[in-house]
Parts: structure tokens; C-alpha cells; sequence
């Protein structure tokens, strides 16, 4: 199958949504699908407002349609809800071709918590972006629950996966963590932003060492207040691996985050996860098996302590990037054939045209 992915989220960005689609098309490529992923790389872009690194594409509309016109897909998915996003959802409309859209990121809870704007406003855009898909893919079934209480409709699950032969237990990652730090080793794993609730995590007495991994715009402003907490920075691929494999508990504070793939990340290291009761962990987390879920995140932390490693990796096996692909595949909505078929027509046209020329 010819399949167009279009996402306002792609590299130099370093997030789950684009861990979920880098996988998600390499995975698919290996089971012998076409895959085009239209992102910003190459485009017009600007900066997003306070999140720099975050380039979004600027009237991308000529780009997004050139691009399907030559692939001809035979499905169309959109990721975001951004301006390549709007671009592909015009385009799909506009020819009356069916597509797919996914809900990865709690947006107007963010632009809230940053901005102040009503998250109503957010929500309601977001029925409006997400209302013509024939599906709209969501990670959890907590996250199904709440956007079908604000009116999203055609919701279906596509879950996310887990290197396992990345991330897995380290007896030397744990020695050499063991004399930098202090243990416990308490790690956090993720962008350093208000919506990440690091706050809670930093401001907890405790013994041992608490270790911040990743970026962000709250970064400084932590840093000065946090004088006693180590700042890594962004760690990527094995040597993210290392130190999660290193650490004796992962602490995930967010309130607001659809998944949490780190939560699986630390768990195939063998490493047990604390959190709140909210949605992300309450899917990811067997409480009391691979981590511990608690209001009061000190508590969670010395719960999690407690637990084995060995359920931690058993559970994560079971979450591989091919299955939750072959999920993926199987809500996508292929294009009327007719569409389609003129579709490959005007592309094979274009492809001999550009031939004869050269």
C-alpha cells in the first residue's frame, strides 16, 4: 500500500509523536508498504511561539498538494493538527478523498496552562480538525474516554511501542550511575516545559539523587531553583538507554500527556515507573506490578522502589513497534478507488512528462 503520512511533527523536533511515526513508517516499510512523510523539512517555516526548536511549516498548501499529487497514495493520514495538517485536510476535502487523523498531544490543556486561553477554545478546534476523518486514532483508552465526553467521534485505539533490544537492563549502566549518584536514582525523562509538571517531581524531599533528562523552556528557571538536582540535557537512542537502565525508578509528574512512551522506554531497562492516577499511566501502568500510581507522587516513588524489575520487562516485550504498526495499518481508510485510480493515472503522466523533459 501507498501510504501519505503528514505531520507538522518531525526532526530536529525530539518528542513522542515523533518516536511514534519514525517507528511507525519504519515498521511499515519492513512489512513492504510504500510510506511518504510529508513534514516541514525543506519548507517556508517560522518559529512556534515559545517552543523555537518547533518549526512550523508557512502556507504550505502548494507543497502538501504537489507532494500527493506525484505519490498518488492509496491512504492518507494526518498526524497533527498544525499547518501541514490544515494543508492535507483541505486537500482531502477538496477532492473528496477519504483520511485518517491521530490526537497525540493535549494542546488546549498546554495552551492553557502556558497561555491562558480557554481550553474549550482548543477542544472545540479540535472537533472541528478532526470531525471529517473516517477515524481518528487515539493511544489510550483513557484519552478515547475523555475526548468522547467532549464530543470527538469515530475514535479507535493505535497504541505505542518499544525497542526492547535498545532498552534493556544494564548491570554496567547501573554500576556506573551507581558511583556518579547517590541512590535512589530517581530519573525524569522528557521536555523541561510547565505542562510536564517537573515542579512536583524537583520540589519532593528525598534521599538519594533526582536526575533530569531532556530540554526545554523551563530549563533554566529549574535549574536555578533546583540547585541540588543533576541536568543532563537531551540523551538520545542508547545513551538515553544507559541512563534509564542506570536509574532505580522513572518519575513521570505530567498530568496531561496522552502516553508517555518513556514509561515503556524504563520499564523494558527493567525499571519501574512512579506517577499519578491519570490518563498516560493509568493505561501504561499495571499499578503495583511495573510501577505505582498515587496522588501524592512521594508515595508513588517509594511504592516503586519496591518493585521488581523482572515484571517491568515482561510487561514492555509486549509492546512492540511491529504490532502496534500492524494496528495502524488496519485503520486506515483506504481511498475511493475510483479517486485513486485517477490519482495513479495523473501521477504516471506527470512521471512520463518529467522523464521526456530530462
Amino acid at each position: 500500500m501507498r501510504i501519505a503520512i503528514v505531520s507538522d511533527a518531525w526532526r530536529p523536533q525530539i518528542n513522542g509523536v515523533v518516536t511514534t511515526l519514525e517507528q511507525t513508517t519504519e515498521a511499515a516499510r519492513g512489512l513492504g508498504h510504500e510510506v511518504l512523510l510529508i513534514s516541514a523539512a525543506g519548507l517556508a517555516s517560522v518559529p512556534c511561539p515559545s517552543y523555537p526548536e518547533i518549526r512550523l511549516a508557512f502556507c504550505p498548501g502548494r507543497a502538501v498538494r504537489s507532494q500527493l499529487q506525484h505519490f498518488a497514495p492509496e491512504a492518507i493520514h494526518i498526524a497533527t493538527e498544525g499547518p501541514l495538517g490544515l494543508a492535507a485536510r483541505a486537500y482531502c476535502l477538496r477532492h473528496r478523498l477519504a483520511f485518517t487523523s491521530s490526537y497525540h498531544t493535549q494542546f488546549p490543556d498546554y495552551a492553557h496552562q502556558r497561555w491562558g486561553v480557554p481550553a474549550g477554545l482548543g477542544y472545540a478546534y479540535l472537533r472541528w480538525f478532526h470531525r471529517p476523518a473516517v477515524r481518528t486514532l487515539v493511544g489510550t483508552e483513557s484519552v478515547r474516554a475523555s475526548l468522547q465526553a467532549r464530543g470527538f467521534e469515530h475514535l479507535v485505539p493505535w497504541s505505542r511501542g518499544v525497542d526492547t533490544a535498545m532498552f534493556r537492563p544494564d548491570a554496567r549502566a547501573r554500576q556506573a550511575a551507581a558511583a556518579r549518584w547517590p541512590r535512589p536514582i530517581m530519573l525524569y525523562a522528557g521536555r523541561v516545559a510547565v505542562e510536564k509538571n517537573v515542579d512536583a517531581f524537583l520540589e519532593l524531599r528525598t534521599p538519594g539523587t533526582k536526575v533530569i533528562v531532556g530540554d526545554g523552556p523551563a530549563l533554566v528557571d529549574l535549574k536555578r531553583r533546583y540547585p541540588d538536582a543533576v541536568f543532563l540535557g537531551y540523551r538520545l537512542g542508547a545513551q538515553l538507554a544507559q541512563h534509564l537502565a542506570g536509574a532505580d525508578v522513572l518519575v513521570f509528574p505530567s498530568r496531561t500527556d496522552t502516553f508517555g512512551i518513556v514509561m515503556l522506554e524504563a520499564m523494558a531497562c527493567g525499571v519501574p515507573v512512579a506517577a499519578y492516577p491519570v490518563q498516560g499511566p493509568l493505561d501504561v501502568v499495571r499499578d503495583g506490578a511495573t510501577g505505582v500510581l498515587h496522588e501524592q507522587l512521594l508515595m508513588a516513588i517509594r511504592g516503586a522502589l519496591q518493585i521488581d524489575s523482572a515484571p517491568c520487562r515482561a510487561f514492555a516485550q509486549l509492546h512492540t513497534w511491529e504490532r502496534c504498526t500492524r494496528q495502524f495499518l488496519g485503520h486506515l481508510a483506504v481511498l475511493n478507488e475510483r479517486a485513486a485510480l485517477a490519482r495513479k493515472r495523473g501521477a504516471k503522466r506527470a512521471r512520463t512528462a518529467l522523464a521526456e523533459l530530462e
